[in-house]
């Protein structure tokens, strides 16, 4: 399987970030499944490759030219693109599934077109938000208020699945 992991590309604040992405990364490759993730070395992303290869799994890298000083250099892949918007593509192709890992805006902005193509149909494919310590909260709550609010259904809230530590976001994956 291929799993989609979106996260930042630096450390955050706390060290439950980099432990987060460390046993994400540990699990994928124990289970010898391959990442998919943005292809940079440095913080919760180099963290996650590193304890997949570590841990016997793959890890492909898509990363836009303009970042290819950042590239890890140890990936089983590394696909260089030319634009951000083709990074996201290639990873929708790649993946079967898609977790965020505590982020940024890009990391919102990249499970955000997850959701949304989910949405319209365009696949299936399962959709999860890593909520540790109710990192995500804030974003829940919002997603709620849209279905209160009827820009959103009960049914299409549920598809998106909010999960407390990894190993529940990889069993939501189907990996035990």
């Amino acid at each position: 399987m291929n799993i989609a992991v979106y996260l930042a590309s630096t450390p955050g604040n706390h060290s439950k970030y980099a432990e987060c992405a460390n046993e994400v990364g540990e699990r994928i490759g124990e289970a010898g499944h391959t990442l998919v993730y943005g292809g940079a070395d440095d913080g919760c992303m180099g963290i996650v490759a590193d304890a997949v290869l570590a841990y016997g799994g793959k890890a492909i890298g898509v990363i836009p030219g303009f970042f290819s000083p950042r590239a890890h250099q140890g990936l089983t892949q590394l696909i260089t693109v030319e634009t951000m918007g083709e990074r996201k593509k290639k990873m929708i192709e790649l993946a079967d599934a898609f977790i965020a890992l505590p982020g940024g805006p890009g990391t919102i902005e990249e499970i955000s077109e997850i959701i949304s193509a989910r949405r319209i149909g365009l696949f299936q494919k399962p959709c999860i938000i890593l909520n540790l310590d109710g990192f995500y909260d804030d974003l829940k709550r919002q997603y709620e208020r849209m279905v209160e609010e009827g820009f959103l259904t009960d049914e299409e809230l549920n598809r998106i699945q909010f999960v407390a530590t990894p190993k529940d976001a990889l069993n939501a994956c189907g990996v035990q």
